[in-house]
């Protein structure tokens, strides 16, 4: 590329400090792009302009604009501006932006209507650097930006999750007198939410004067995405009050909330709606509806949906499969890919990542070796780092931490941080020290600041009683300003998501729900459960560290769901963490005691537990 540089021009400019005091003459030390400008002035060329104008009136592709191209530099039209803005607009119409830049260069004033199009082109390119580059520049030339550019410039910073530069365009567009602009205003809603600024997103949103669907929109993925899933469905709710249909990213970004949060019930509503809008035939809503409903634990229902999709693709078979892998049914999830074989859907690599982890998470090694050659051999797919992961966790689970290690170092490519974690807690889960520590100096050196990787080799030193070494990395922790991540468990009752943290007692109920801990641990006593205190990551007495057990998160969610519902309904329990060994061994007991069927998802994977066993097999 020879009009954008690919380095954005440097901020440190007296337009970051006021950005209203200099639009029309930036400082002339920033380096441009464009190379100089030739000037050629040309005779009138009136005559030959209407045919000029049916060559170029409706290319019917690429290679008819270019021999259109070619005939026009007979003329002599070179230079031309009105001809060369239409081959510009003509080729970012084919996708030829290359082409488009370079006759940009050739135009020696190009008008702003001209700029706006090449910022819009690189934007909807996903050349973000270059639409920036470009307006920077427009910038240092004199030229006001208009309404039409600042919704471009504003994509860009999306894309980049630039939210300095976002500001700073924010401020131009104010300063321009472009506030209060319908599509400004969405693309600043937008701009806010990607970069993860949804306070600013949502007080942009609520000054405006107008608001349109692409702004509801933005507003709603901008919750789910960044993580506040109560607030999109809040959010939706808000938008269904004001009379707004929802589109299909808006019904699919609350359809990932509703599946995040686990509600089953406000779920089976959402589905219901869907349906009623219309959505129901759309191959990535009812993918999302597949995936929805397996994340609040009920796969019945979703293969049901699974069923009556038609004209499943590649995505929707996938899902299906990873969402009988995440729940332990390897077996059925290899059944649904050899189903989708011989319906003549090829597999990707996404497929074979969900294949792969859910012969993880079963422990089917052979299977997952077999699967891991076909990939490659039979369906000429080449591995990517996911399936590598899926296959070093494989080995890893079941023992084979050496087979593990080999592999890695076959890698074509790097492993990243994300491997090397799946072998930390493999080393987690065999007890494997050694190893542990020369891993975890790796994960530091690729990703210090990762406080999940820390958590977990403090685990691992806790669990050998090592509290010297437990210390030491919680210290680690504290010097690279990284804290424990808390841990809480969610249930839902009347539509309602009730959360719990470890210890907590501020839900109004908990003097019932201590209560019942109590009574369910000496029932537990008595049917031969005994605490594993290594689980407690702190060096205290024997009889704390059983208290410190018994009001876990995920056991208190599961109390108030006993509490607040008939006997021998099924509870599902969500924790955003891994659950502890000595909490799934808990829950086989206390699943067998009520006669209740206990469903927790993790951050993992799925646990039915049902008459004192789990559907993991105890291997997870």
């Amino acid at each position: 590329m020879r009009l954008v540089s690919k380095r954005l021009i440097p901020f440190n400019l007296p337009l970051l400090l006021n950005p209203c005091s200099n639009l029309n003459h930036l400082s002339t030390s920033i380096p441009s792009p464009l190379k100089p400008l030739q000037i050629i002035h040309s005779k009138p060329i009136i005559d030959i302009l209407p045919y000029i104008s049916s060559l170029l009136q409706k290319p019917s592709n690429l290679n008819y604009l270019k021999k259109a191209h070619a005939k026009i530099l007979t003329f002599g039209l070179r230079n031309n501006t009105q001809v060369l803005t239409k081959l510009i607009i003509h080729y970012i119409s084919f996708d030829s932006i290359d082409k488009a830049s370079l006759l940009f260069e050739d135009i020696p004033n190009p008008s702003s209507y001209l700029w706006n199009i090449m910022i819009r082109a690189y934007a909807c390119g996903r050349q973000f650097q270059e639409s920036l580059g470009l307006y920077w520049l427009m910038v240092e030339k004199g030229l006001k930006p208009d309404k039409y550019a600042f919704p471009f410039a504003l994509k860009s910073c999306a894309g980049l999750s630039d939210l300095r530069v976002g500001r700073l365009i924010h401020q131009h567009s104010v300063c321009c007198g472009c506030n209060n602009d319908l599509y400004i205003d969405a693309a600043l809603v937008d701009m806010y939410s990607k970069c993860g600024d949804i306070a600013t997103a949502r007080l942009v949103f609520d000054i405006m004067t107008e608001r349109d669907l692409v702004s509801w929109t933005s507003m709603i993925s901008g919750y789910v995405h960044n993580g506040y899933n109560s607030e999109t469905l809040e959010f939706f709710n808000v938008m269904r009050d004001s009379g707004v249909k929802p589109n299909r990213v808006g019904i699919l970004s609350v359809l990932l909330a509703c599946g995040n949060l686990g509600g089953l019930r406000k779920g089976e509503w959402l589905h219901a709606f869907v349906i009623k809008t219309g959505f129901g035939s759309d191959i990535l809503v009812a993918t999302a509806i597949i995936d929805m409903y397996a994340k609040c634990g009920s796969l019945e229902l979703a293969r049901v949906w699974f069923d009556e999709t038609r004209g499943k693709d590649v995505v929707c078979w996938s899902a299906m499969i990873g969402s009988y892998g995440i729940h332990g049914h390897g077996r059925k999830a290899i059944d649904v890919f050899q189903k989708m074989i011989r319906e003549g859907v090829n597999p990707n690599h996404v497929t074979f990542t969900c294949v792969l982890s859910a012969c993880s998470h079963s422990g089917l090694l052979e299977e997952g070796k077999e699967y891991f050659r076909l990939m490659r051999e039979e369906f000429g797919i080449a591995p990517k780092l996911s399936n590598y992961s899926c296959m070093v966790d494989l080995l890893g689970r079941v023992g084979q931490l050496s087979e593990a290690e080999k592999l890695m170092q076959t890698m074509p490519m790097e492993p990243d941080v994300s491997i090397w974690g799946s072998l930390l807690s493999a080393c987690r889960v065999h007890g494997n020290i050694d190893l542990a520590e020369k891993i975890a100096d790796r994960i530091f050196l690729l990703d210090p600041f990762h406080e999940g990787y820390h958590v977990l080799l403090s685990n691992i030193y806790a669990a050998k009683s090592r509290w010297v070494e437990v210390e030491k990395v919680r210290k680690m922790m504290g010097r690279s300003g990284n804290n424990k991540i808390q841990g809480f468990s969610s249930v839902e009752h009347n539509n309602i998501v009730h959360q719990f943290g470890v210890g907590d007692k501020s839900h109004p109920q908990s003097e019932k729900i201590y209560s019942l801990l109590e009574e369910l641990a000496i029932s537990m006593k008595r049917l031969g459960y005994v605490p594993l205190t290594e689980f407690v990551l702190h060096d205290i007495e024997g009889e704390a560290k059983e208290e410190a057990l018994t009001y876990h998160s995920e056991r208190l969610a599961i109390a108030f769901g006993i509490i607040n519902t008939k006997p021998g309904t099924t509870l599902r329990i969500m924790k955003n963490l891994r659950i502890c060994g000595d909490c799934h061994n808990a829950v086989k007991f206390i699943s067998r005691i009520v006669n209740r069927v206990i469903v927790v998802r993790d951050n993992k994977r799925f646990h039915h537990f049902d008459n004192g066993s789990c559907s993991c097999g105890d291997y997870w």
